[in-house]
């Protein structure tokens, strides 16, 4: 009986997880994935185009695979708390899917940037979270980029050392933590302010206002823009006269 392209098609990345998992460079081999999954080459270059479009395709599982992991966290009050969790739990299912990961997120010529695109969406409704609650230092923007490059550089780090030094692994996770979460207790009226805004834009991009017709949402975006535009020409001010005193 005729298999349907589906059931081929995961045939076929089943075949290349398995060789991907057993290869010792990383790579697969389109004529073995063939044979293990009982098909010839031109099956798969009509389901899936060339090895590339097969190898982002097996990155899309591990993306898959990661959001349904997330879906099953617990989601707590406390979304400074969900993202310490989320971090570790990162790592978790880096050294768990270790080939994937890698395939997910080591560099490879003309990948796809799905599976990062994927992970960088997961991580931003964390950190909105966080905004609404007025917990966030920075952009949520710019917030996802660190986090996720300081994550995704620790976990690909663990994977070529023998001993990893869980201390250094959890100095790394606090320092980027703390660039990017304002705790309570040192917050200053700067922070306040700044936080302030980021809390109100989240809320505006997370579920908008239904008291706001969209032209007022557009002007709100723009006096957010405004004001942060003001608090950081004044920093710049107080920098500058802070600079002239000392001379």
């Amino acid at each position: 009986m005729a298999r349907s392209d589906e059931a081929l098609r995961s045939a076929l990345l089943r075949a290349a997880e398995d060789q991907l998992v057993t290869a010792p460079d990383g790579d697969v081999a389109t004529r073995a994935v063939c044979e293990a999954a009982g098909v010839t080459q031109p099956v798969l270059y009509r389901i899936f185009g060339d090895k590339r479009g097969l190898l982002d395709a097996l990155a899309e599982t591990g993306l898959q695979r990661y959001t349904a992991r997330k879906a099953e966290l617990e989601v707590s009050d406390d979304p400074a708390a969900d993202l310490r969790h989320g971090w570790d739990d990162h790592l978790a299912f880096a050294r768990e899917h270790a080939a994937l990961y890698r395939l997910m997120f080591a560099p490879r010529p003309w990948a796809s940037s799905s599976a990062r695109d994927g992970l960088t969406a997961l991580l931003e409704r964390t950190l909105t979270r966080c905004a609404a609650a007025g917990l966030l230092r920075v952009d949520v923007p710019v917030a996802a980029t660190m986090l996720l490059a300081a994550n995704v550089g620790l976990a690909l780090h663990q994977m070529t050392t023998t001993a990893p030094d869980t201390a250094d692994d959890d100095a790394l996770r606090d320092a980027v933590l703390d660039a990017v979460l304002i705790e309570a207790s040192a917050r200053d009226q700067d922070d306040l302010d700044a936080a302030a805004r980021r809390q109100l834009r989240a809320r505006l991009d997370d579920d908008g206002s239904s008291a706001l017709l969209p032209e007022e949402t557009a002007l709100m975006r723009i006096w957010l823009d405004r004001l942060d535009h003001e608090a950081d020409h004044g920093h710049e001010t107080d920098h500058h006269q802070d600079h002239e005193g000392t001379r």
